[in-house]
């Protein structure tokens, strides 16, 4: 019978931890973690993980490919510290992974929730993506934020659902849009991206209108307002950060030219 992985990377996600790593029946569950200052490393543990703390922080994609290095498991289940699965989809899991024709990944369908509001439209209502693999004929993009996997051979659907707290609050969407337009304006720059500062405002303009009006989000009231809002937010963040890496780099290169 194959055997299954679990693989969580985490910071300061002690409100989460718990339930994502108790929601699945696997046989290792290994968790990295770039120095949480709360109690997930403890939690953690309790909760049957392998922990390893590493010193810094490579970027998500990379510090996904460690926590994937250290999976001994036939099959790997890679979730975010804020996602889980519920009980009754566990069966359906053990009965993918030990068919004989299975393939070497699966698709599973992820439902969102913004401020504790399940999400219909805008765009972050479901998706599906590519979470439960063969270890050996998958591998992690080594991209900054928004990784992705990358799967040497055939994919398929499973009638799985992965539950995903993707924004609890304001509080979390502020540090949520820091964190991450900070690494996706460090990885546009790296890949040759320049913007000018009148970009951010217009790129915000533009990821409100494609979440609330091209995608329905208006049809979530409120909490359709709230993603639109976040994705205007975190849209113009990143590009104000691309537009200061680029004027920098201009000052450095006048300067030294």
């Amino acid at each position: 019978m194959p055997s299954l992985s679990l693989i969580v990377i985490t910071k300061n996600e002690e409100h989460c931890i718990e339930r994502c790593l108790r929601s699945v029946d696997v046989d290792e569950i290994i968790v990295v973690d770039s120095g949480s200052v709360d109690r997930t490393v403890e939690i953690a543990r309790a909760s049957g993980a392998r922990v390893v703390v590493t010193s810094d922080w490579p970027g998500y994609g990379p510090q996904k490919s460690r926590a994937l290095e250290l999976a001994q498991g036939d099959w790997v289940l890679s979730l975010d510290a804020d996602e889980w699965i519920e009980p009754e989809f566990g069966a359906r899991i053990r009965s993918a992974i030990n068919a004989p024709d299975a393939p070497a990944a699966y698709q599973m369908r992820r439902r969102s929730s913004f401020c504790g509001k399940a999400l219909r439209f805008g765009g972050w209502s479901s998706d599906y993506i590519v979470r439960l693999f063969q270890r050996g004929q998958t591998r992690f993009s080594d991209d900054l934020v928004h990784e992705g996997l990358i799967v040497d051979g055939p994919i398929r659907r499973i009638d799985v659902t992965i539950e995903h707290d993707s924004i609890e609050s304001w509080s979390d969407a502020q540090d949520k849009i820091d964190r991450y337009s900070r690494a996706a304006a460090q990885q546009m720059f790296a890949r040759g991206r320049r913007a000018s500062p009148f970009a951010a405002p217009l790129h915000g303009l533009a990821a409100f209108l494609k979440v609330y009006v091209l995608r329905l989000g208006f049809l979530d009231g409120a909490t359709g307002w709230g993603v639109a809002q976040y994705n205007r937010l975190y849209s113009a963040a990143k590009w104000r950060r691309l537009a200061e890496y680029s004027r920098k780099a201009v000052e450095r290169r006048n300067h030294d030219g």
